[in-house]
C-alpha cells in the first residue's frame, strides 16, 4: 500500500511537470518565432540528457532490439513530438488552464479504451460505473473551465 502511495504521488508530480515544460516551450517557440523549432530543440536537449545518462550508468546498449518487436513500439518519440508541439500552439491561444484540462479530458478517454481493450499490449481493466462518473464529473470540469 506504502508504495502505490508513492507511486500515485510520483504520478501527480509527473503530472505537475507538463504544464512548466508546456510554458518554458511556448516561451521558446516565441523567442525562436517557431513551435516546430521549439518542439525540435525540447526533443534535442531531452534526447542529449537521456544519452549522457544512459552513458554514465553505462546502460547505453541496443542488445534488446529485436525483429519480433512490433513496428509500433518506435512511434513514442513521434507521438510526443505532436504533443509538444502542439501544447506550444494551444499554450498562449487557450491558456494554461483550459490546455491541459482538455489535454487531460482526452488523455481519460484514450486511457479508459486502452484499459477496457487493452490496446497496444496494456493490461485489460474493465470500465465501471466509477470510471464512467469520472470521466462525466471531469467533462464537466473541463467546461467550468472554460465558461469561467
Amino acid at each position: 500500500m506504502q508504495s502505490r502511495l508513492l507511486f500515485m504521488a510520483m504520478a501527480l508530480a509527473l503530472g505537475a511537470v507538463l504544464p512548466m515544460q508546456a510554458a518554458i516551450n511556448a516561451r521558446l517557440a516565441k523567442t525562436s518565432g517557431d513551435p516546430v523549432m521549439a518542439a525540435f530543440l525540447s526533443f534535442a536537449i531531452g534526447t542529449i540528457a537521456l544519452m549522457l545518462f544512459l552513458m554514465i550508468a553505462g546502460r547505453f546498449q541496443f542488445r534488446f532490439l529485436s525483429t519480433q518487436s512490433p513496428w509500433w513500439i518506435w512511434t513514442g518519440g513521434l507521438l510526443g513530438t505532436f504533443f509538444v508541439a502542439g501544447i506550444v500552439v494551444l499554450l498562449p491561444r487557450l491558456g494554461v488552464v483550459l490546455s491541459f484540462s482538455l489535454v487531460l479530458a482526452g488523455q481519460m478517454f484514450a486511457a479508459v479504451l486502452f484499459d477496457q481493450f487493452g490496446w497496444l499490449g496494456t493490461a485489460v481493466r474493465e470500465i465501471s460505473a466509477g470510471k464512467i462518473a469520472g470521466c462525466i464529473l471531469l467533462i464537466i470540469g473541463v467546461i467550468l473551465i472554460r465558461k469561467y
